[in-house]
């Protein structure tokens, strides 16, 4: 099965997103190791928009994130907030 994709303005994404707040910020039990193999995974069904944001876990997420997708950037749209 295909993941459906949706358009938002020039860019398409998957029709599910993966936050990933919940990976090093708000949660007690983190798992790096964990966190990285449920970002591929999902990148493995379709996903292609992953949402994060520097206040989760004062950049703790973002740099996540960025180790997760270090070889699969071309694959991903990365939605991020700051303030």
């Amino acid at each position: 099965m295909t993941m459906p994709t949706r358009r938002l303005g020039e860019l398409e994404v998957s029709a599910q997103g993966l936050g990933c707040m919940g990976m090093s910020h708000a949660y007690s039990g983190q798992d790096d190791e964990e966190s990285v193999a449920t970002i591929h995974r999902a990148l493995d069904l379709g996903v292609t928009l992953l949402d994060t944001a520097d206040q989760y876990g004062r950049g703790a997420n973002e740099e996540l994130v960025g180790r997760a997708i270090a070889d699969r950037r071309d694959q991903v749209v990365l939605a991020t907030k700051f303030g």
